[in-house]
């Protein structure tokens, strides 16, 4: 069979990578695709909200799946577009997209499904909703409604904070008409955790848990991000855990959207947090995670395509169970100088052509150019991912790879997954 993967970064590289190794595959197509994707695929120039484009690529080259990798795929509708040619198609379409697109969205369909979630409201002027967030003397956080590229959340702890937040979103038009429409809710306090779904519109089949780390600098500090690394498995957290998340949170989502009439095939992820009062969900993610899915997929031991092919086709009754492997991933994400603010791109990337042992490169951000090679398109550039037999030995393999990527003015966090050495 052949696949497109839909998208150009990180995720959509470690897709193409655990897709190639399928026997049931004859082809992978990735568009647009990467520096790294090349290696292992057909990259096609392709914007993943080409959607005329897309759709006419899977008729003209006979593609048996489509897999969305990018929320903006989803957002433009290009899984509509593949599945009225008849195409299969892993990734929600447009409406039922909305639990990612629309935060506000979200929000109202956790309240109606009954899922554990943060207290909140929703405005579009901001002295209303500055008096909400005081009346929590600040302690809040504020989302832009829309699609923000990972940035549109800030997280306060005080009024002067809160305050800041909203004018920024709200009367100086940060995030554009991503943020025309604010969500406000309270701020939760515990550990985080990703939990992924694959949904088939009426089941879902879990897939490993993992942790992501969105702050930019050590000790979770300074700005969010879009991730800057994670790990599986994550500190403290079991099957129950997970089969618990996919009870109370992912299950109930589906089961809501499908009353709606917006039938879910894909993937659907929960972020979580783990309060002092139970299980919480922060938000709904209509697409695997960047970076979780590279820490997910090098653990998975089975095959992932009928894995797809089911959740695409509406039957996951019939597919085994996912098999994991025991071993851990850690992935640490090595970015541009100055992300997630202005950087520069363009720039020579190297280290990456031999890993060393029990390390995976995936690019994120990269292209090749005729003159320097290998070179630097975006913030996110290059996610190291190790693995081991325990965390303490997937982090220490994942940071030396990172110390092998050569990129002027480049960073990197060296606490991912530092907590599970401190039990």
């Amino acid at each position: 069979m052949r696949i497109l993967v839909v998208g150009g970064g990180a995720r959509e590289h470690a897709l193409a990578w655990k897709c190639a190794q399928s026997d049931l595959v004859e082809r992978v197509l990735v568009a647009p695709g990467n520096g790294g994707t090349g290696g292992l695929a057909r990259n096609v120039s392709l914007a993943v909200d080409d959607v005329a484009g897309l759709a006419r690529l899977v008729r003209e080259e006979g593609v048996d799946l489509t897999v969305l990798g990018p929320e903006a795929a989803v957002a433009a509708g290009v899984g509509d577009a593949i599945r009225d040619l008849g195409g299969a198609v892993f990734g929600p379409g447009r409406d039922a997209g909305r639990i990612e697109t629309s935060k506000a969205f979200a929000k109202h369909l956790m309240r109606r499904a009954g899922i554990p979630s943060a207290e909140f409201a929703v405005f579009t002027q901001a002295e209303p909703a500055r008096n909400w967030a005081r009346e929590r003397q600040g302690r809040v956080a504020v989302k832009a409604d829309g699609l923000a590229q990972g940035k549109g959340v800030s997280v306060c702890d005080s009024v002067e904070e809160s305050d800041q937040a909203i004018d920024e979103m709200l009367l100086r038009g940060a995030f554009g008409e991503a943020a025309r429409t604010i969500v406000v809710e309270e701020r939760l306090q515990g550990p985080e955790l990703s939990v992924f779904g694959l949904s088939d519109g009426r089941r879902v089949v879990a897939l490993a848990p993992a942790r992501d780390y969105k702050r930019a600098l050590d000790g979770d500090q300074g700005p969010n991000t879009g991730g800057m690394g994670a790990y599986s498995p994550p500190l403290g957290v079991d099957q129950e855990l997970v089969q618990e998340a996919v009870r109370t949170v992912l299950e109930p989502a589906v089961t809501e959207l499908a009353a709606l009439g917006m039938e879910y095939r894909g993937v659907l992820y929960a972020g979580l947090m783990l309060t002092s009062a139970g299980m919480r969900c922060i938000e709904f993610n209509a697409r695997f995670g960047d970076p979780e899915t590279q820490a997910i997929l090098p653990r998975l031991e089975s095959d992932l395509v009928p894995l797809l092919q089911a959740a695409a086709a509406g039957d996951l009754e019939q597919v085994p169970p996912p098999r994991w492997s025991r071993d851990a991933a850690v992935v640490v994400v090595v970015v541009s100088g100055g992300y997630p603010g202005p950087h520069q791109t363009g720039l020579p990337v190297r280290g990456l052509a031999e890993a060393p042992a029990g390390v995976l490169f995936f690019h994120g951000a990269t292209r090749f150019d005729r003159r320097l090679g290998l070179v630097s398109s975006g913030g996110r550039v290059v996610s190291v991912v190790g693995r081991g037999s325990d965390v303490s030995e997937a982090r220490r393999r994942a940071l030396l790879g990172a110390a092998r990527v050569a990129l002027p003015g480049a960073y990197h966090r060296t606490d991912i997954a530092q907590e599970a050495l401190q039990n």
